[in-house]
């Protein structure tokens, strides 16, 4: 076990790298990423947010710990019903791990049980961990594997967890996640495109643990995928002063939100016409919702952030603050099924 997560929240099945890989500047990163070199392959020097960004971070806890908690409730009441206490969550490292934390312990809060709750990693282009998969299913029934993230962007990872399971017999490739603006999973706490504050951070709220890592000279045959533990930040770790935030809001009151009224067009149509209205050729740099626009702030080289309005500060205000930071354009933009989308700069011509 590496990382802060403590024991009894989450197994957690990855290999440690730590003081195996070099971190890589943004800027040389990008390049490499444009020019083929698989993302999993390398990691990002970790963001340290300024003050201001911090400040912009503890009022997102205050002002959505209660809607969170409230999503937290609706999806655990919907994975009740269909799996009941047999469920196992398999959350998806990292921004789901915290999640997977905290729908354990609602499942403990409201229903009494203490289900099992596993880490692993999936890598778009590279699928799912094999090895991960076959430690989980040596000790559970296939049906009752329930994949747990934060949010849907514009689905590619749940694209790639449904092509993954058609190796595994009996497992359900439906992702279970708080938010679901691209409208991908019916195990959702609401539709809504709004601001899950664990997206603000990186590794100091999850667990200081890196993204995943798949390089097959660091990863041999049967090995788990890795992540590197960033041991110098455990005096800036807030990773589990985010989950107490959310649980302070757990309460046996809470209802499952209602379904919301269709949008004209559908996630997948609406990222279609950013790309196309911004000549933008290849789709993996137009990144939607809230949590990924967070995450191209973070980790990527920002062309534009487009917003649904100039003046939400209630929903927005850390992606103000941080496009401000970095000298990214704020753009207004007509955005249906989300409330900000990232472009990210093409890199060839840099």
């Amino acid at each position: 076990m590496f990382g802060t997560y403590k024991q009894d929240d989450v197994t957690i099945l990855l290999k440690d790298l730590t003081n195996c890989i070099e971190p890589m500047d943004t800027l040389e990163r990008e390049r490499r990423i444009q020019q083929g070199v698989h993302y999993s392959e390398m990691l990002p020097v970790e963001y340290e947010p300024s003050e201001q960004y911090l400040r912009a971070y503890f009022d997102a806890v205050e002002r959505y710990a209660s809607m969170t908690a409230d999503a937290l409730a609706s999806v655990c009441h919907k994975l009740w019903q269909q799996k009941g206490e047999r469920v196992v969550l398999v959350s998806l490292a990292r921004a789901g791990t915290s999640i997977g934390v905290l729908l354990k312990r609602y499942f403990r809060f409201r229903y009494g049980v203490d289900v099992p709750h596993y880490t692993i990693s999936i890598i778009r282009g590279r699928g799912i961990d094999a090895a991960a998969m076959a430690y989980i299913l040596d000790r559970h029934p296939a049906e009752t594997i329930q994949f747990v993230d934060g949010w849907t962007g514009k689905g590619a990872i749940q694209a790639e967890l449904y092509r993954a399971v058609t190796a595994y017999k009996g497992v359900d490739g439906r992702l279970a996640v708080l938010s679901d603006p691209a409208n991908l999973t019916d195990l959702c706490g609401t539709k809504e495109d709004f601001l899950i504050a664990s997206s603000c951070l990186n590794s100091t709220v999850s667990g200081l643990l890196s993204r995943t890592v798949y390089r097959t000279d660091l990863i041999g045959p049967g090995e788990f995928h890795g992540a590197v533990f960033y041991e110098a930040l455990r005096p800036k770790d807030l990773t589990y002063q985010f989950i107490d935030a959310i649980a302070a809001h757990f309460s046996t009151h809470q209802q499952p939100a209602p379904e919301p009224a269709p949008h004209s067009i559908s996630a997948l149509e609406e990222v279609e016409r950013i790309r196309q209205e911004f000549s933008i050729s290849d789709r993996n740099l137009v990144k939607p919702s809230i949590g990924e626009t967070t995450r191209v702030l973070l980790r990527r080289v920002p062309w534009k952030i487009l917003v649904h309005s100039l003046d939400d500060e209630a929903y927005l205000g850390h992606i103000y603050a941080l496009a401000k930071e970095k000298g990214v354009e704020l753009c207004e933009y007509p955005l249906v099924n989300y409330r900000a989308c990232g472009l990210i700069r093409t890199m060839a011509d840099q």
